[in-house]
């Protein structure tokens, strides 16, 4: 196992970067503790995927170094740095057993028979294929065929971290929860530091202990998944995260505070600066429908099972909201409420309120 920290981290994959545009990362600074579970959050496209092969050694970054354990390993190659990865397509022996599949890193370093048999025997049952040992990987199904890639990644014990690279793309999305909660229960188990890469935020935030946001080759935010969901310090964060994601909606800056289409919105705190493009970020979990407030048509409605979402407009802009009672009537006006302590002013994408008691 091993501290991971990324020192102004900056690659580009033309050979004369011009620009800032040029660069698929730019001024990466991470620090990952020594066991910790991390995820690599971000759309397609986002640098996700080329920091990973930079971690593990396929890429040598243009600017910046990677230290395992305070050792640069920078220009190290994958075999130089004691590491293990579970990609999006299982990695494995068709014609072996599950054993020997699981045994093959093992035996590959000459490790002793009597320390594989224990080896492959325990994490077999934390992966559920014990009774499964004896059969052919050919034999079974594409979930199984990945406990397997899984596994060969954390049958060693030596490993200084274990990076998984859209590991669950394949899986079949009613077994998705499963592979999800059995990766949690490992590594609570095992401890091994786990970096684990997605586009998906129910992947990454029920994985992960400590999320890394990243939108067009920078991070946005690093935070627990709590944190991200509560106050994100970006709208891009606020947008990717949540089902619907936060209500971004654009705002006017007044003597006294801020107006959403001509009405005052309370916000968490005092604005932190008077310049910028001025928005107003907030979890249609804080929107509510009420009696008095700001007027608004009802677009569309969704029946989600313990909830509905409302789709309403006010003037231009659509807002989300969350509801647990009856849903309104389309084309019914209703009037809706901000909760104050949750409400938080972005300038130019970035938060720009204090924080209240939300």
């Amino acid at each position: 196992m091993a501290e991971i920290v990324l020192e102004r981290l900056s690659h580009s994959y033309f050979p004369n970067p011009s620009s800032t545009r040029d660069y698929a990362l730019r001024n990466i600074e991470l620090k990952w503790s020594d066991g910790g579970a991390y995820a690599l959050l971000g759309p397609s496209g986002c640098g996700k995927s080329t920091l990973l092969n930079i971690i593990s050694g396929l890429l040598n970054p243009t600017e910046g170094r990677v230290l395992f354990d305070k050792k640069d390993v920078t220009h190290l190659p994958p075999d130089k740095r004691n590491i293990a990865q579970v990609f999006q397509f299982p990695v494995i022996y068709d014609t072996m057993t599950v054993y020997d599949n699981l045994a093959f890193p093992l035996r590959n370093r000459g490790v002793d028979s009597q320390f594989i048999d224990q080896r492959v025997r325990a994490i077999a049952s934390m992966l559920e294929l014990d009774s499964r040992l004896s059969l052919r990987a050919a034999n079974l199904a594409p979930d199984d065929k990945q406990k397997i890639s899984m596994g060969r990644g954390l049958v060693r014990d030596d490993v200084n971290v274990i990076m998984f690279d859209e590991p669950l793309t394949v899986i079949d999305p009613e077994l998705k929860w499963k592979l999800r909660s059995k990766l949690k229960e490992l590594h609570q188990n095992i401890s091994l530091t786990m970096i684990y890469v997605t586009h998906d935020q129910t992947e990454a935030l029920t994985f992960a202990d400590e999320v890394i946001v990243m939108q067009d080759g920078e991070i946005v935010q690093v935070g627990t998944p709590i944190e991200l969901f509560e106050r994100p310090l970006h709208t891009f964060v606020g947008h990717f995260i949540g089902s619907p994601g936060m209500n971004i909606l654009p705002v006017e800056m007044t003597g006294n505070g801020v107006c959403f289409h001509g009405h005052p919105v309370a916000l968490e705190g005092t604005a932190t600066t008077k310049t910028g493009k001025f928005e107003i970020g907030i979890r249609p979990e804080f929107v509510k429908v009420c009696s008095s407030g700001i007027p608004a048509k009802v677009h569309k409605t969704a029946d989600i099972g313990r909830h509905t979402v409302i789709e309403a407009q006010v003037g231009v802009s659509s807002v989300n909201v969350i509801s647990s009672g009856p849903p309104p009537a389309l084309g019914a006006h209703i009037h809706l409420e901000f909760i104050p302590e949750h409400t938080r002013l972005y300038a130019d994408g970035w938060i720009a309120s204090e924080g209240g008691s939300g």
